[in-house]
């Protein structure tokens, strides 16, 4: 258990960035803090590695360090984002107890998004036989999520250079209208599928599923605010119209067009 604590630290100690900009919780602090986190556990459990854990460590990792960078890039180079990050509303001061709040509470949801990789580690360490194929399964559904992921941002700052006043809808934007936040319940998905086959416990496995329920509420509840950001700017477009209709918002194949008046998805 000793371990859970360490990763907590760790998680603590990068998210903290928030303390500078509130949304940097959310976006620097997550994406850099899962980097982290993948290291830690890399170390933590060096003696327990095998080329499956290995490959699920090197995968969240990379989808930290590549999140974290694209988001500090975004940062730095879009106007429209700037204007987002250092809104008046954003910078208005926090109470003291919201700002602990919502920084216990990001880090305790990245140390439950990659427990399932510490626990397969942690029982091995304790002597627990292991199946590595789920292992195998979840690393390339990580990999193959963040590589969507990024593709989906790639295209959309592609489109926005070329028409920065029309909605996206080239691309992986056909399949769905959130490709992003697929790629990342894609990752998440990889990482809960990791767990199975690996002896943990039911207090594990409840880690395990709050921490994968918090980040699904977490990409819903984004869609949701995009949404509602699309549907003030291009909502008079009938091109857009008929977009949204046909597309739906995060799930290929599933007819969800719409989570806008799903008011339990604030967050």
């Amino acid at each position: 258990m000793s371990y859970l604590l360490i990763l907590l630290a760790v998680s603590l100690l990068v998210s903290a960035i928030g303390w500078k900009y509130f949304i940097y919780f959310f976006s620097l602090g997550y994406g850099f803090g899962i980097a982290a986190l993948a290291i830690a556990i890399a170390i933590i459990f060096r003696d327990a590695l095998s080329p499956s854990t290995v490959a699920l460590c090197v995968a969240m990792f990379l989808f930290g360090c590549r999140l974290g960078g694209y988001l500090l890039y975004r940062q730095r180079k879009a106007t429209a984002y700037r204007k987002i990050l250092y809104n008046p509303e954003l910078q208005k001061k926090k109470p003291l107890f919201v700002i602990l709040t919502v920084w216990l509470f990001c880090a305790l949801l990245y140390v439950g998004q990659v427990s399932p990789v510490a626990f397969r580690l942690a029982n091995t360490a304790d002597g627990t036989v292991v199946n590595d194929v789920w292992a195998w399964i979840g690393a390339v559904m990580m990999l193959a999520g963040t590589c969507l992921e990024a593709g989906a941002d790639m295209q959309k700052s592609a489109a926005k250079r070329k028409n920065p006043k029309r909605f996206v809808d080239t691309g992986l934007y056909r399949i769905v209208r959130c490709p992003n936040y697929l790629g990342e319940l894609t990752i998440w998905t990889g990482a809960l599928v990791s767990a199975i086959g690996a002896g943990l416990g039911w207090w594990q496995w409840l880690i395990v599923a709050v921490g994968y329920a918090g980040i699904v509420y977490v990409m819903f509840s984004g869609a949701r605010r995009l949404e509602i950001r699309q549907n003030e700017v291009y909502g008079d477009d009938p091109e857009y119209q008929a977009y949204i209709k046909k597309t739906p918002i995060i799930l290929p194949c599933v007819p969800l067009y719409s989570v806008e008046r799903h008011k339990w998805l604030v967050a």
